[in-house]
């Protein structure tokens, strides 16, 4: 399988070298947020003590939103008749889905090396120990895995781009801004409050947060509750879950997708 997984890996990334623009994407995005929020909205945030705060945000919507190159590639993949042949071969079926997501999980890290620059840039620096921060950057990777995981199952539920870029980012949006990712989840009303406090993405940017050494504006109300006095241990159980979850769940799709 590792072997399958390998020839997978390299044949993804010789189309992102081929085709440059995807890895644009995987950078040029998250840039403008950074920008926007740390500049545009962040003067009226806390300035250069919202920008601290933001970043762990911004780190956790990267690796969200590039879950989304899962969904594309593999359904692309579908379409266009790739995986058909793949199934001739005699290969492990889990060596295709997976060869997708880790070559997207290095797109990934790419993009995060150029979000920690670009962090740097405007100001936000590591407060932590060393040791703290290297846990925050696994913890990161780890959620990334999992988010291509969720991003590879809706592309074999998909099956075609223009489906898969709609029911990608469906779900990404609200995910992502219902959260603290960018404000303080304690800010929001009633039943909103209680989903941002439980929202994963929450759990990531807190723990990032918290091993960062970066702290909340202060006019930001600081999180209360389980999930955020357990940021690190939430963010990981949630993780771990959607991997459990969607990895067998992947294989019965792709499997499923041959009868059709």
């Amino acid at each position: 399988m590792f072997a399958d997984t390998a020839v997978l890996v390299e044949r993804n990334l010789i189309t992102v070298r081929r085709i440059p623009t995807l890895l644009l994407s995987a950078t040029v995005q998250p840039l403008m947020f950074v920008f926007l929020f740390a500049y545009v909205f962040g003067a009226t945030l806390g300035g250069g003590e919202y920008r601290e705060f933001l970043m762990a945000g911004i780190f956790a919507q990267t690796v969200l939103f590039n879950s989304a190159f899962t969904t594309v590639g593999l359904a692309n993949d579908l379409s266009a008749g790739i995986v058909d042949r793949l199934r001739s071969l005699p290969m492990s079926r889990l060596a295709v889905i997976a060869g997708r997501v880790t070559s997207d999980m290095v797109l990934g890290a790419v993009g995060l090396v150029v979000m920690v620059a670009c962090g740097f840039a405007i100001g936000w620096r590591i407060r932590g120990s060393a040791a703290d921060a290297v846990i925050a950057f696994v913890l990161l990777l780890f959620f990334a895995l999992a988010m291509a995981w969720v991003g590879a199952v809706t592309g074999l539920v998909a099956r075609n781009v223009e489906v898969a870029q709609s029911v990608g980012f469906l779900w990404m949006f609200p995910v992502t801004f219902l959260s603290s990712a960018f404000i303080s989840a304690a800010s929001l009303p009633g039943p909103l409050r209680t989903i941002a406090e439980w929202n994963p993405v929450t759990a990531v940017a807190t723990a990032c947060r918290d091993l960062f050494g970066n702290a909340s504006p202060p006019d930001f109300p600081e999180p209360t509750g389980w999930p955020a006095d357990h940021a690190l241990v939430y963010a990981l159980a949630w993780s771990g879950t959607l991997l459990v979850i969607c990895i067998p769940l992947s294989l019965w799709l792709y499997r499923r997708s041959a009868s059709r």
